[in-house]
């Protein structure tokens, strides 16, 4: 490796910092380390060479430092070294003395190196000011705000003061302040922002200049159901009269199953893949009736993958008791939710959101992306450290918008109605998903509600009112923040019988709140037309 290029140290500033430093007359000081980066020795000459005045170190750097001295005899009597006015004692190695430097922590040091008129080259005194900076640079990049009339898109962010940033390996202009701002094209799903500061340590952020999610009005329907000419063609039926551009279909269920034979391996191994449906043609089929496809993965209620882990030792996966048992709380029984918080299970679903995204899916759509029902003080979840379950999950939906962001595919998540008001109840922080997710889902369907909820007597029998209200939370939570909220509404009838009024109830309240996206759930497929307006006429 190539020598550092030290200027000639009689040409060097002196009384930097308000300190005369004295040049040796003779001898070297060299910086030496192992491995990649490791400093070369130089020839003698005069003054400090290797570490200069003012060098910033990074975290390598600083725990590869060793320093030494020239020397031709092996007395080190009048050697004087101090590192921040502590000794540093020194041996000799051979043709040098060795200055055995203490680890060097975080901040500024300075290394004092002196020698008395019986140290080999006379006397002399060399002073090295010098930083060892350990932590990344802070690097924040705003949300865009894109315009569907917009040809660039225009990112806006602040970094450390000392930090050179690129934005897709362009560097950026930085102000005095930190500030930061450049242009990509719109559209564009991944833009990659690094922030290197003066010692190499690096932050990245990325983000997408796609925009909001595009209106949609969609309908679920089951992986199974898929395969069901009478109930496929009743949704595609709806697609194509421009009621809805729309279909939810299921990647991975309640139950666990994959239903295409997917080739995540994880799945395969446990006997996931089901292969209920050719994912490729079933996208295809949609597609050509003029609709998007929105792939839902239940996420962490998995009894496949919690009954697969606990037959094979692998505990660490699955939600457990207090006293070291699966947790059986809820109407789920035991085995029903693995841990959100175990790097297995978060990328078992990150990959089948990633394998969706490939298939041609336009979304992923999370649903039990959440903690199980229940006291707190009843579940452990292995691996959460010092994290809440809230950010435990948030992060978890955080690295997956990520690892989706190079396909240029949207990233829902599906919440309680409740979250809104209850955050900590299931784990589900609306604020927090809202930033690193291009959509909330929240399940508001009347039936769901408890009588008084949001002063409504009776939501079963007030689809309007109680959707109206409780959508309201919503969109104040997630207002400074680039998440649409497309509610799941209720197209089925528990309590109450649910016909077409019910239903248009519901999504007019959602308008109302300025929501012209929305999600039908019947888990039976059977959708209600005559509730739907004509999208162009909406």
């Amino acid at each position: 490796m190539a020598t550092r290029d030290i200027p000639n140290p009689s040409s060097r500033r002196r009384g930097r910092k308000g300190r005369r430093t004295l040049l040796a007359t003779a001898g070297v000081l060299a910086v030496a380390g192992a491995g990649v980066g490791a400093w070369t020795f130089l020839a003698p000459g005069s003054g400090v060479r290797g570490l200069a005045d003012g060098d910033v170190l990074d975290k390598q750097r600083a725990m590869q430092v060793s320093a030494y001295l020239d020397a031709r005899g092996d007395g080190t009597e009048d050697l004087r070294t101090t590192l921040d006015g502590a000794p540093v004692p020194a041996r000799a190695e051979g043709d040098r003395i060795k200055l055995a430097l203490p680890r060097l922590t975080e901040g500024r040091h300075t290394l004092v190196v002196e020698g008395g008129g019986g140290f080999p080259f006379g006397s002399s005194r060399e002073v090295v000011d010098f930083t060892v900076d350990t932590t990344a640079p802070d690097l924040s990049v705003a949300v865009p705000q894109v315009k569907q009339t917009d040809k660039e898109v225009t990112l806006t962010g602040k970094a450390a003061t000392d930090a050179k940033v690129t934005v897709d390996g362009k560097e950026v202009p930085v102000d005095d302040g930190g500030a930061f701002r450049a242009t990509v094209a719109k559209g564009t799903p991944a833009v990659k922002v690094v922030a290197v500061d003066r010692a190499g340590n690096t932050t990245t952020r990325t983000v997408s200049a796609q925009g909001r999610r595009p209106m949609i009005r969609a309908a679920h329907i089951t992986a199974i159901g898929w395969g069901d000419d009478t109930l496929r063609k009743g949704i595609l039926d709806l697609v194509r009269s421009g009621k809805l551009n729309a279909v939810q279909l299921d990647v991975k269920d309640e139950d666990g199953e994959v239903g295409y034979n997917s080739q995540v391996p994880l799945a395969r191994k446990i006997g996931a893949a089901k292969g209920y449906y050719d994912a490729r043609k079933a996208v295809a089929e949609i597609h050509a009736a003029g609709a998007q496809v929105i792939g839902r993965i239940v996420a962490f209620r998995d009894p496949m993958l919690a009954t697969a882990a606990w037959k094979s030792g692998q505990r660490e996966q699955v939600v457990l008791t207090s006293a070291g048992q699966p947790y059986g709380g809820g109407n789920y029984g035991a085995l029903a939710f693995t841990n959100f918080a175990d790097p297995t299970v978060r990328k078992y679903n990150q990959d089948l959101a990633v394998e969706a995204a490939r298939l041609g899916f336009d979304d992923v759509l999370y649903d039990y992306v959440r903690r199980p029902d229940g006291p707190l003080s009843g579940m452990r979840f292995p691996g959460i450290g010092s994290a809440t379950p809230e950010q435990s999950i948030t992060s978890f939906v955080a690295e997956t918008q990520t690892a989706m962001r190079p396909h240029g595919k949207y990233l829902g998540v599906s919440v309680f109605g409740i979250a809104a008001t209850r955050p900590t109840e299931i784990a589900q922080d609306i604020p927090a998903l809202a930033k690193v997710s291009d959509y909330i889902a929240p399940m508001v369907y009347p039936s769901h509600w408890g009588p008084g909820e949001y002063g409504v007597a009776a939501p079963d029998t007030s689809p309007y009112a109680i959707v109206h209200r409780s959508l309201a939370d919503f969109a104040r939570q997630t207002k400074e923040t680039q998440s649409e909220v497309v509610p799941w509404l209720q197209d089925f009838s528990m309590g109450s019988t649910y016909g077409p009024s019910q239903v248009a109830d519901q999504i007019r309240a959602a308008a109302a709140n300025n929501m012209k996206s929305f999600i039908l759930w019947n888990a039976g497929a059977r959708y209600q037309g005559a509730a739907l307006q004509q999208i162009s006429a909406s």
